[in-house]
């Protein structure tokens, strides 16, 4: 059941990006072009998300150097 409730938000921020991609691109004339760029936000935004589920937030621990 958890596992459900964290599918959504991914989900639902996966298409948005992917959505907000091709606009990007057809305003730039070149939809793959959008598409890439909604690729590299969705990285960052997905490691942040699950850094800040598992706790891991703006750890700055020595031993594992730092993480986002």
């Amino acid at each position: 059941m958890n596992r459900s409730r964290r599918l959504g938000p991914r989900l639902l921020v996966t298409a948005g990006l992917l959505i907000v991609g091709v606009v990007i691109g057809l305003v730039f004339q070149n939809v793959w072009l959008g598409v890439v760029l909604a690729a590299i936000v969705w990285i960052g935004w997905f490691l942040g998300y699950e850094s800040r589920r598992g706790d891991n937030a703006g750890v700055n621990d020595e031993d594992h150097g730092i993480e986002l």
